[in-house]
């Protein structure tokens, strides 16, 4: 399919902006929007680690509560991605952004009032993670909309690289800290120090330059997203990719509503060992982060982006494996394989999106992708949680692995495998 015909540029408020001659002045754009995705997925890292734990250690939840908080967590991916990028394609999007982030920030300050007062409940936990929730939605779909009005399209997998290595981070130090603070100081003192972190990212977010834009023509909101889902739809790579990511959204979503209660009640683990456990998928992000740029230009493109799905499938047989040999060191590489490999699938298939996708639908296509790829959690969060209540955790994390080599059949199958390079951008 011919890619979607792109506004034309303006010269006073064009869409893709010059490029600046001054060495390093490419890096220096995107600069701000690194230090505070890095930021904002610390806090959302921490926040998403710590509940759970306190859930487990407040109120004895088991599977089926934590799949619940889960789902609670995940639930505004489904319900507003679309609402908010189609904002995405109309507002500034760094706008979009300081908004989102502000509210995450309110959250996680009353979550540690909460706390700290005796005042959180179940119910209290799932209310404001739903509340942050939303705050992670506007900024998701906004980032990656925003990336390619302030890079050239050249460079976009090196700065989507920059930007997975700081999230990654993000994932290595969130869950550890988190299980550190729970153990010694409470979730409180955890959900505050959260709530720090996305006002540094708020501060980050005021010295992002965003060129202007025009904006596209006034049309039905439904008209819009029929044109942009269509368009996903109809595109030979791009929907084997949606595909994938849905089957493994639904497996990952099933195992996280299964490990905290599996990995404290069945492993012996401490809300501390969880912790430093759960950040090794952050430290095999941050390998693969600092591997993508190698194994892009070393590989063919197609294999590079298979490479995701097919590590995923060996990290939920390692967890799968806990339930037959119950060793906390399986379930620590299981999540160090979970981050190495799928952060190879997020550069490769982020950059592959941006490429084949004109800017003014940028908004409203990651919208999709992030309605349905992300509002698979919830769903796998339920799932989870009738799953574990019914017949056990263990029982989630061999249901996880079948989820995980769907998602790897799907991707063999499909186009994207044989491609050589890049195709040529929109």
């Amino acid at each position: 399919m011919p890619p979607h015909p792109s506004s034309p540029p303006d010269s006073s408020a064009g869409s893709v902006p010059l490029p600046d001659p001054r060495p390093g002045a490419e890096t220096r754009a995107y600069r701000p929007l690194v230090g505070a995705n890095l930021a904002a997925q610390a806090a959302e890292q921490l926040c998403l680690a710590a509940v759970p734990m306190v859930a487990v250690l407040a109120f004895a939840a088991g599977p089926g509560e934590v799949g619940l908080l889960t789902s609670a967590q995940t639930l505004p991916y489904l319900l507003l991605a679309i609402p908010l990028g189609l904002l995405a394609d109309r507002v500034p999007r760094r706008t979009l952004m300081l908004a989102a982030e502000g509210l995450r920030a309110v959250t996680l300050a009353l979550l540690a009032v909460a706390v700290a007062l005796g005042l959180a409940t179940l119910p209290v936990l799932a209310v404001l993670g739903f509340l942050g929730a939303i705050g992670t939605v506007g900024f998701s779909v906004a980032a990656p909309a925003l990336l390619p009005a302030i890079v050239p399209r050249a460079a976009l997998a090196r700065a989507n690289s920059h930007i997975e290595l700081a999230r990654s981070l993000a994932f290595a130090a969130g869950p550890a800290l988190a299980g550190a603070l729970v153990a010694w100081a409470g979730g409180g003192v955890a959900f505050a120090a959260a709530a720090v972190l996305s006002v540094g990212a708020v501060l980050m977010l005021t010295r992002l330059h965003e060129p202007a834009r025009v904006p596209p023509p006034a049309r039905h909101p439904l008209v819009e997203m029929r044109q942009g889902a269509g368009f996903v739809w109809r595109h030979a790579l791009l929907k084997p990719i949606l595909l994938t990511a849905v089957a493994w959204n639904l497996a990952w979503c099933v195992l996280q509503a299964a490990f905290v209660p599996w990995a404290m009640q069945q492993l012996g683990m401490s809300a501390a060992t969880v912790g430093l456990t759960m950040a090794g998928y952050g430290a095999g992000m941050v390998l693969g982060a600092l591997a993508a740029g190698q194994v892009l230009r070393r590989l063919r493109y197609g294999v590079a982006v298979m490479l995701g799905p097919l590590v995923s499938v060996l990290a939920a047989a390692v967890m799968a494996a806990t339930t037959v040999w119950p060793q906390p060191a399986l379930a620590g590489l299981s999540f160090f394989l979970f981050g190495a490999g799928p952060i190879l699938w997020t550069i490769s298939s982020t950059t592959l999106r941006q490429h084949v996708t004109a800017q003014d639908l940028l908004g409203r296509v990651g919208a999709i992708f992030l309605t349905v790829n992300a509002g698979a959690r919830p769903v796998g969060a339920l799932i989870g949680a009738w799953v574990g209540a019914r017949h056990g955790a263990a029982a989630c994390l061999w249901l996880a692995l079948a989820g995980f080599v769907l998602q790897a059949l799907v991707i063999s199958a499909s186009p994207v495998r044989g491609l050589r390079q890049l195709p040529q951008p929109a």
